[in-house]
Parts: structure tokens; sequence; C-alpha cells
């Protein structure tokens, strides 16, 4: 028999299970139709192709499927005949065709059942199921035609009429189901319809030809019906294997496009680890570059006696002023470091927003003692308005965006002013930084915002001395706008000026609270009589250190390791000179931390030890273990005054 390559309509959605396809071809492909073909092209052979995909599986078992109907409708019509005809007909003839029938019915439904229990997953085990229901179509199809061929010219012309409608009902109803079978197809309407026709015209009477010409019309409709049916549903078909191929091509682009998005963040925590590690690692020799220096300075600064009017500046003066130019460079590059960890930070999620009320004053203020020096040396005027206004954001986030959009201003002003100002808009709190400077031009008013960008422009040329930067101050200004989902916005006028502003959210006051009393160590500290327990693995880290404490007049017991001090401690006699102050580094060898050598020395006392804790890694947030375990952090490189003036706060020293 012929095995047409398109199927049944009722294949796709009843089947519901795993058809043994491959994962790279579509299920109901027509293989032997290109794409393109005309849609009434004649359905093409079931190929060995089409077997191996696993279509032929999904059909047979949509057959199957309903086996228990068809059964069913098939009972109702056999009961219907043997009701009419019973008493017009012979018994005999009556009764053989109803045997025959329920044995063929009772055929299938032992066919249906073992399919049922086998439920075969590939097409190779599904050709044996189809031929059996093959079979069993066409002795039913038979059947029909028999009943046609015996009962027509018996009984009451109207059952004659209704018997003929019923057969026809069927033979329409079997289009979906064999409709893609057509040698099938067309044998079962001729075995149904060819001899009740024939029987009609057999038997004569009034209305005979007309009643023959209607049921060969009713033939050829349905042959119409069936080929009309295939034509679409090859319509469809074909739609469905461009919407699969369509599927799997989406899928393979989004499996790279995943494949891509893992790799983009197997990068960007490779980067981070990276800028981590780099991170601690080029702090160190800064660290103690930084603490060597200062070391040096008071050393060439301790007083030695007026010099007469009009000397040349001596040795020890002019060291003086390099080792300051060395401090202002590592200011400088720590300055760098800082800039490169922001952007490291923000885009590896180690920053997050932490919302409150608070009074823009708590910012002016810092902003005002950090630039006004600044400004003041260029020739800017630098104020602030709007300070009692409140805003619900991240305080912390809010300054840094603040104090790098002032830095850049001053930075591209050559006169005038810088205005900081917060007024209510809409509801909206708008903060926005004014400038006189050069202006941006409106090209560049996108990719300003880009990293390592610089607009160079001679009349902004950074003064002799002053740090020019690397380009991401506004990088990092949008990246923080961005995390706070705060909109900023820039407007330029080339030659006149720039205002930047970022939209937050009206705060609520607060309570008043007395502001923090202002108190600042002393330039010229003094550790007389004062015992330091230092733990750094780093040599050049330690020996500066060391150093620096030393001229501060401290006395300093300083490890390399964290074994070492714990024997120290371990081993301490009540009577020794305790500890008065513990400086370690975060991170020591084999994986151990300074927080255990804080432990290991407060174990030697009934009461805690002032602890200050110096890290190089500005990615993990250690502000929560200092809460735990009571103690201050530094970051490295720490400029010798704010290390002057923890120690200063740690020891209670005014």
């Amino acid at each position: 028999m012929t095995k047409p390559a398109t199927s049944s309509p009722a294949a796709t959605p009843s089947s519901g299970r795993a058809t043994g396809a491959a994962p790279d071809t579509p299920v109901d492909t027509p293989v032997d139709t290109p794409v393109g073909a005309p849609v009434g092209a004649p359905a093409p052979a079931l190929s060995p192709a089409m077997v191996a995909r696993g279509a032929l599986a999904d059909r047979v078992h949509a057959l199957f499927s309903y086996a228990a109907t068809t059964n069913l409708s098939y009972v109702l019509a056999a009961v219907t005949f043997v009701a009419l005809f019973q008493g017009a007909v012979s018994a005999w003839i009556l009764g053989g065709w109803a045997g025959v029938f329920a044995a063929v019915l009772l055929a299938r439904s032992a066919t249906a059942w073992r399919y049922h229990r086998a439920v075969p997953a590939d097409d190779a085990a599904s050709v044996a199921w189809l031929r059996a229901w093959n079979i069993g179509t066409l002795a039913s199809g038979a059947l029909w035609g028999a009943a046609g061929w015996l009962f027509y010219g018996h009984g009451e012309p109207l059952h004659q009429l209704a018997m003929v409608l019923v057969i026809y009902a069927f033979c329409v109803g079997s289009t979906p189901m064999l409709g893609w079978q057509r040698t099938i197809f067309f044998a079962y309407i001729g075995l149904s319809l060819a001899p009740t026709i024939a029987r009609i015209w057999l038997v004569g009477g009034p209305g005979s030809t007309g009643l023959t010409a209607v049921a060969l019309m009713i033939l050829a409709m349905t042959i119409r019906l069936a080929r009309n049916y295939r034509d679409s549903f090859g319509e469809l078909v074909e739609l469905k294997a461009r919407a699969q191929r369509l599927a799997e091509q989406l899928r393979a682009e989004t499996a790279l496009a995943e494949a891509a998005r893992r790799e983009a963040e197997m990068a960007n925590r490779a980067k981070t680890q990276f800028f981590a590690a780099a991170s601690h690692d080029l702090r160190q020799p800064l660290h103690a570059l930084g603490l060597f220096a200062e070391a040096l300075r008071q050393k060439a600064a301790a007083p030695r006696g007026e010099a007469p009017a009009g000397a040349r500046p001596s040795r020890d003066d002019e060291t003086v002023h390099l080792i300051n130019s060395i401090n202002s460079s590592v200011d400088a590059l720590d300055g760098l470091f800082a800039e490169l960890m922001d952007i490291t930070r923000i885009d590896s999620g180690g920053i997050e927003p932490r919302p409150t009320d608070f009074q823009l004053d708590e910012v002016f203020r810092k902003i005002r003692l950090h630039f006004e020096p600044i400004a003041f040396e260029k020739g800017l005027l630098l104020r602030l308005r709007g300070g009692h206004r409140h805003v619900y954001a991240d305080p912390l986030l809010v300054e840094r965006i603040v104090r790098n959009l002032v830095a850049n201003a001053i930075r591209y002003s050559v006169d005038g002013g810088v205005l900081v100002c917060a007024r209510a808009r809409r509801g909206k709190l708008l903060l926005q930084v004014w400038d006189t400077g050069v202006g941006i031009a409106e090209a560049d008013r996108e990719r300003v915002f880009d990293e390592f960008v610089q607009l160079h422009d001679e009349r902004a040329a950074p003064e002799p001395g002053q740090r020019k930067g690397l380009g991401l101050g506004l990088a990092i200004v949008r990246r923080l706008a961005r995390l706070m989902a705060a909109p900023l916005a820039l407007r330029s006028v080339s030659a006149r000026g720039s205002v930047f502003s970022v939209e937050l959210p009206l705060g609520r006051p607060r309570p008043s609270a007395l502001p923090p009393a202002r108190s600042s160590a002393p330039q010229g500290l003094t550790l007389d009589k004062r015992l330091v327990v230092m733990i750094e693995d780093d040599p050049a880290v330690q020996s500066g250190l060391e150093v620096l404490l030393k001229s501060w007049g401290a006395a300093v017991i300083s490890f390399a390791s964290l074994q070492a001090c714990r024997q120290w401690a371990e081993a301490a006699e009540p009577t020794m000179l305790k500890p008065d102050l513990i400086i370690a580094d975060y991170r020591l060898e084999s994986g151990h931390t300074g927080i255990e050598a804080i432990r290991a020395l407060r174990g030697m006392l009934d009461q805690p030890i002032p602890a200050i804790v110096v890290t190089g890694s500005v990615l993990s947030n250690h502000e929560r273990e200092a809460g735990e375990h009571d103690f201050h952090l530094l970051l490295k490189p720490v400029v010798p005054g704010k290390l002057r003036a923890m120690i200063a706060f740690k020891l209670g020293l005014r």
C-alpha cells in the first residue's frame, strides 16, 4: 500500500509523547516535498527518512487514541441497522451480517488494547500496528458496503435513506483519519459506497436514477473533500515544519547566547578577582613607600636651628620638598586605584545601595572641606546651596557622585566658579553641579560617560602638580546613578559651562542630633611609653611602619606571621609590658587573617586592646567583621596622616 508523508491533524495534539525523533529534525517535516512547493501538490509517499524520524509513530498513536470512540460509533450504527431491518430482511442474512460485524469489532478492540499495552516508541515498530488498523478499517468498510447491498430495497423507504446517510457519514468522517493514506481512503469509500450505489441502480423503481446520480455526486464530493483536506493539511504541515525549524534555530541561538552570557560572567568574575589581587599586591609597595617617605620627612624636618636670612635652602629643606613630592605621588596613585576599584566593585555587584533619610548638609560639609582649598587655589568660587533639603538615598553613594562631579567641574574650569545646589521639582529632589568651564560639545555628551574618555582642551589643562585622572569620574557617576535608579542628565554650552543633574527621591527630616565634635590629631603626635604590636608579613611594609612608629616615639614589637604572634602571646608573663595598640595586616600567610592575631593578643589580657586592621582589598566587605571584633579599618596605601589620626583616636590622644 502507499504510505503518504503527511499526517493527520489529530496526530500532533493527541500524541503528547516522545517519538524518538532526532533533536535537530522537526517531527512532521515532509522530506520529499521541497520547501516552497505548491500547496496543491500531491502528498509524497512515506520515505525511509520519514520512518526513521518518528512521524509515523505519532500518526498511528493518534489513530489508536480514537479507537474507543470509533468502535462505539460502529456499534451504534450496527444496532440501528438491525433494528431498522429486523423482519424486513431474512433473519439468517441479518444475523450473519451482525455476527461478522461483531467479530471484526472485537478483533479491532483487541488490537487497540494490545497497542495501548505495547505503545511502540519508533516508526519501525509502528508499521505493523498501522497495517492491523488498516485491515480492520477496510473490513469495516466492506461490512458497510455489504449492508447497503443486502439491506437496500427492503423495509420502508425512510429506513433505506437512513442507512445510506449513515454509510455516507462514516465515509466523510474517515477523511481526517485516512486522508493522509490515499490508497486506504479510496479503498474504504469504494468498499462502503460502491456496493450501495450499484444496489440502488439495480433495484430500480421510481426515482432510482436520480437517487443513483445523487449517490455518485456524494461519492465525488467526498473524494473532493478528501483532496481539499489533504491540500490544507499539507499547508499546515509546512507551516508547522517552518515553525519547528524556527524554534530549533531559536533554541540554538538561545544556547549560544546563554553560553556567551556564562562566558561573560566568568570573564567578569576573573576580572574582578584579578583586580582584587592586583589591588592588594600593588598597594603593598605603595603603602611601604608612603611609610618610608613620611619617616624620612620627619627625620629631615627635625629642628636644627634657624637659618640665617637670605641663606640658600639647606639640603634638608630640599629633601623635605622631594619627600613631599613623593607623598603627593603616592596620594595620586591611591586616588587612581580608588577610581579603578570603584568601577570594579560597581560592575561586580560589590556595592549595594542602602537608602535612608538624611540632610544634604552632611554631604555638603565634606565637599566644602575637601574642595574649597582646591577651588581657591585655581581662583574659582565654590558655592553650595540647598543643604537644608532632605533626600532618601544612600548618603555614601550620593557623596561619591557629588565628589566626582565637583572634581570634574573644578578640573575643567579656568575661571568663574562651581555651584552645587539642591531644589525640589515635581515631588523629587534635583541635585545639580554647575560649572563655568569649557563646556562639552554635543557630539561628546554621551561618550563623556564612558571609561577612560578625557576631552582634551588646552584651556582646561591641569595646573602643575595637579592630577589629571584616568577619565573614570563620570563613568563612576553614571554607574552609581544607575545603581540607585536615579536619572542622570547633562546640559552644556561650549565655552560657557555645563550642568550635571541627578534626580533623587525627597526624604523626611530626622530628629536633630548634636553635631559631632571636631577634633584632629596633633601633627606632632608622640607615642612615648606606648607599646605597639604589629603583625605584617610583607618585609618592606613591616620595616617602613616600624620606622615610622618609632619616629613617633613608640616601642614596637613586630611579627611576620600569625604563629610567631601566638607564641609570643602564649609565653607572655603577667609582669610583662602590655600592648597599648595592635596594628595588623588583614591578609597573612597561609590564608590566616589579622583578626586571628587580634584575638590571640587580646587573650593575654582580660580587657580588649585597641586594634587597627590594614587591608589592600576593597572588594571584600570587612565592615561587618570590624563591628563584630571591635577594630577600625584602614585601606592601603595608608597615608601617614590618616594613620596618625587613627592612632590618636584609638589611644584617646587629644
